[in-house]
């Protein structure tokens, strides 16, 4: 979690009055903030057409590369310096480590935290290390981490696999029809579970050094872990599962397992197939760092062309400064890009301006056009859809598919039959992807089995991969701008979704982003875009967005909100969630209200001299309550969006009196 230095140098500005004021020298400063974004904006281009800039997320990825790198054989003096460097900067006052900036010591980045700094060299009786220590003793100790953790314990022989929920190879021999199996786990469980089963398996034996040792973490004689104690009542699924926990660990203990060396072969192919059209399994930290270990328990050595391969994808993740490394969870050029085109398009960049043109003849060479697991819920569409990363092409998502799809639409590239049939395709595959509740998932359709969130390893928060609102408003955003009104049956059924999953103050939920800013503001632009702007459920959403806005005229929420939903819409300001919240007032009201006008003035008056926004506080979701994200470009594009979208419709409400 580094954090970035405060810039001080600030636009100037004359004792600026706290409502915009579009007058001549109002409006003048307006278009000089856009220009000045435009400007910083363009120069962040790379050559090839994309954008990108960092995803920053919490030190647990350092700690698990130490670990990683020890496991290989590969912890170069120097390399485990730097990544040590990193997470002692992320200690907290408490000795704790927590999972987002600002927020609170959290217990499995606490263990893992003092556990990498133990293989990294630092004494245990330091004072750094002794306040870990007694950190993570106090969040409940090695007994409450979970499964996740506990495996990489277990795999290094640390604590008895005993004390790790069962992975058996054999998951992946469950059939499809069965009402669990591998393709009811959400894509991101997929890949990383399907590696750790055959850890699981092979149990290889990675001797690390023996000063260091994971006892001292254990903060009760019992040794009774949380997770895997049954509840109260005589039936549950989690206690179901739990007896099948057992069943599965009596299973291992005996010396025939008929169905092993079969189960071994099918989840080694599996990976092995979806090591290919990637760049790295899923493309994701967790997931190519389990399978490259997994590649190593199956006898491939750690300089083997494909094991070498893989690591050297998952080295790309690397930020290397003077002092310090630390680790991205995954690149992300495709969502990038895509934001930065609509926000460049809405500040008035020419259709055919070349950063434009650059950047759609990138994003339609990166069109995904070949099989994917999505196909396994979703078979009769053709593939068409866009990945998050460079090549991730199992594993293309609604989300951002959409957001390319607007961006597209705003470009005239001279190819025009090939823009078209992107298009088209495109459009098509993510109406197919429509959930049978009416929203829409990231990856997958129709990947609601609730009951796989009570398994004993499903303690990550993400087992599933559901319909939410975020994503519903937009895909349904993306519909309306290519024409589909609110009596298209596709969007019908979308918006009952979204009326359904409203909260009672008129909020929606952020999934993706954080949090009910996030997901309010995209609702109200997706029903802006189907005509719907005007409903009584829309204007509920406006007014819960006008009653949540800081006196300084921002807006913002704290991460903590996914934990206490007293906390929605609350916390310090935030350049990007700002400019959500205004983006959303703009979309259900008009530009001249005196709400708009204080977010307005207060991105006017909060940009920098280089064109960007200062944001420490981070505003992405990776897992809700488990894994969360910084955007780094999130402080330019959606303030630079907010502002132009606001220029715009003043120009229009001037024009036609409103």
């Amino acid at each position: 979690m580094a954090q970035e230095a405060t810039k001080t140098q600030r636009v100037p500005s004359e004792a600026s009055p706290s409502l915009f004021e579009p007058d001549s020298r109002g409006i003048a400063r307006l278009r000089e903030t856009i220009e000045r974004s435009v400007r910083y904006l363009l120069s962040l281009q790379e050559p090839e057409g994309y954008w990108i800039a960092e995803l920053e997320a919490d030190a647990s990825l350092e700690s698990d590369y130490i670990f990683y790198l020890y496991l290989l054989g590969k912890a170069a003096p120097a390399r485990i310096a730097k990544l040590a460097n990193t997470i002692r900067r992320e200690q907290r006052p408490d000795g704790g480590w927590s999972i987002y900036a600002g927020g609170p010591s959290e217990l499995n980045a606490t263990v893992k935290g003092y556990f990498a700094l133990k293989l990294a060299g630092d004494n245990p009786e330091a004072a750094h290390m002794v306040r870990a220590r007694v950190r993570a003793l106090a969040l409940g100790g090695m007994e409450a981490t979970n499964s996740y953790t506990r495996f990489y314990f277990a795999l290094a022989g640390k604590i008895p696999w005993s004390m790790v929920p069962a992975m058996p190879p054999e998951l992946i021999l469950l059939p499809r029809w069965f009402f669990i199996n591998l393709y009811e786990m959400s894509s991101w469980t997929r890949g990383i579970v399907v590696p750790l089963t055959l850890l699981y398996a092979l149990k290889p034996r990675w001797p690390l050094p023996s000063t260091a040792d994971a006892q001292e973490l254990f903060s009760t004689p019992s040794r009774r872990i949380v997770s895997l104690q049954p509840d109260s009542q005589a039936f549950t699924w989690r206690n179901f599962f739990l007896a099948a926990d057992r069943l599965f660990k009596l299973h291992e203990s005996l010396p025939l397992k008929p169905f092993r060396q079969w189960a071994i072969r099918r989840a080694s192919r599996w990976i092995l197939n979806h090591l290919e059209r990637s760049e790295g399994l899923g493309a994701i930290f967790p997931a190519m760092l389990n399978a490259i270990l997994a590649l190593a328990a199956l006898g491939f050595p750690p300089d083997h062309p494909l094991t070498a391969r893989e690591r050297d994808y998952l080295s790309e993740f690397e930020i290397e400064d003077e002092d310090s490394i630390r680790l991205q969870p995954c690149l992300p050029p495709v969502w990038d890009t895509s934001i930065a085109m609509a926000s460049l398009a809405e500040a008035g960049l020419p259709t055919n301006h070349p950063a434009l043109l650059r950047s759609a003849q990138w994003l339609l060479e990166n069109q995904v056009a070949g099989p994917g697991d999505w196909q396994v819920k979703n078979p009769s569409v053709d593939p068409a859809g866009w990945a998050f990363e460079f090549r991730n092409d199992f594993y293309p998502d609604v989300d951002d598919s959409a957001f390319v799809l607007m961006a597209l639409q705003r470009v005239a590239y001279p190819d025009a039959p090939r823009m078209k049939l992107a298009i088209e395709k495109g459009l098509a595959w993510i109406v197919s992807m429509q959930n049978r509740d009416g929203g829409w998932g990231a990856f997958d359709k129709n990947n609601d089995c609730a009951i796989l969130t009570r398994v004993p390893f499903a303690d990550h928060n993400a087992m599933i991969d559901p319909s939410t609102p975020d994503l519903a408003a937009r895909v349904l955003e993306c519909m309306g701008r290519f024409g589909y009104r609110s009596s298209h049956p596709a969007v019908r059924r979308a918006v009952q979704y979204l009326r359904r999953e409203q909260t009672p103050e008129g909020a929606w939920y952020g999934r993706w982003g954080v949090n009910y800013i996030y997901g309010t503001s995209g609702v109200l632009r997706a029903l802006e875009a189907v005509g719907l702007e005007k409903e009584d459920f829309s204007q509920h959403a406006a007014e819960w967005l006008r009653s949540v806005q800081n006196l300084d005229g921002g807006f913002g929420e704290s991460i903590a909100s996914y934990d206490d939903p007293a906390l929605k819409g609350k916390g310090e300001s935030t350049a990007s969630q700002t400019a959500w919240g205004l983006i959303g007032l703009l979309a259900a009201g008009s530009p001249s209200e005196p709400a708009v006008a204080r977010a307005v003035q207060y991105l006017l008056d909060d940009q920098n001299a280089d064109g960007t926004w200062d944001e420490n506080l981070w505003t992405g979701t990776g897992f809700p309550r488990v894994f969360y994200l910084k955007y780094h470009l999130y402080r330019t594009s959606f303030p630079l969006y907010a502002l132009a979208r606001y220029r715009n419709l003043l120009a229009r409400h001037v024009q036609f009196g409103g």
